[in-house]
């Protein structure tokens, strides 16, 4: 696991990544972005959190477990993330950057 100077991640293995990113896609229709954390709102203890938007920025409406196996599968291919924080996986390119970077603009 790398880190490059604009704070997004990289995973070694490109190939992994964008094999990801292309099955996200197809299982979940219009998805542009996944934001995943470890810090559900609903839950008082950490737990894996995820938000599906579009490329106009919209939340997609997915269901549950669709949204659960997604941000699994993508904390598997970043383990040495810091997931103390939220990221955010862009499925056109699959980037990952940390949410509070790409927030401030300095992530992408």
């Amino acid at each position: 696991m790398f880190a490059m100077p604009s704070g997004t991640l990289t995973c070694p293995d490109t190939d992994r990544r964008h094999r990801l990113a292309a099955q996200l896609a197809a299982m979940i229709p219009g998805a542009a972005t996944i934001r995943v954390s470890l810090n559900d709102p609903k839950q008082k203890w950490p737990h894996l959190h995820a938000i599906v938007k579009d490329a106009a920025g919209k939340t997609l409406e997915s269901n549950r477990t669709t949204v659960r196996v997604a941000a699994r599968w993508i904390l598997r291919v970043w383990p040495e993330a810091d997931w103390t924080r939220p990221h955010i996986f862009e499925l056109s390119d699959a980037a990952l950057t940390r949410s509070d970077l790409a927030a401030t603009g300095r992530g992408r």
